[in-house]
């Protein structure tokens, strides 16, 4: 199953000009808690091609929400920026398959 069809939304957006942020929104905690257990920072951080040790993630139970945050390839607004907004980095997670 794709992670975009098992939760209500997955969504990135920029924060500055050096670090996108990704959060997933669960709608119930079962889904919370398969996505926070089963998604591992190692696959996040290969997905998005940045060190490991780059990658910060948050799990936020109360809101059933996990948010990654990472390093921009480049810096925003650049001449080689073609994301400014951080929009589009959800879609590949969207797509990421949860086991």
């Amino acid at each position: 199953m794709k992670l975009g069809d098992a939760v209500l939304k997955v969504r990135s957006k920029n924060a500055g000009p050096f670090w996108v942020t990704i959060d997933i929104f669960c709608d119930r905690p079962e889904i919370f808690a398969r996505v926070r257990d089963t998604l591992g920072n190692r696959e996040v951080a290969a997905l998005y091609n940045v060190p490991e040790a780059t990658l910060k993630r948050f799990d936020i139970e109360d809101l059933r929400v996990v948010k990654f945050s990472l390093p921009r390839p480049v810096v925003q607004g650049s001449a080689a920026d073609r994301d400014m907004h951080g929009a589009q980095y959800a879609a590949l997670l969207e797509e990421h398959d949860l086991a």
